[in-house]
């Protein structure tokens, strides 16, 4: 349980940075993400989670 709150918890200092840090680079995003098509967003997604399993994997957290 405290691996899946220490997870989380990177997960939300990362996003907050985003936030904090590039507001207008985040509209900017936002903006490039819906000129793909939802065909393109789900490749994308499923490639970071991928990319995600293999690292944590690697890590020997699987």
């Amino acid at each position: 349980m405290a691996t899946l709150a220490l997870g989380i918890g990177l997960v939300l200092i990362i996003e907050g940075l985003v936030f904090a840090l590039a507001p207008s680079r985040l509209d900017e995003l936002v903006q490039m993400m819906n000129a793909l098509s939802r065909d393109q967003r789900r490749m994308i997604g499923l490639v970071a989670l991928t990319l995600g399993v293999g690292l944590v994997w690697l890590s020997g957290g699987g």
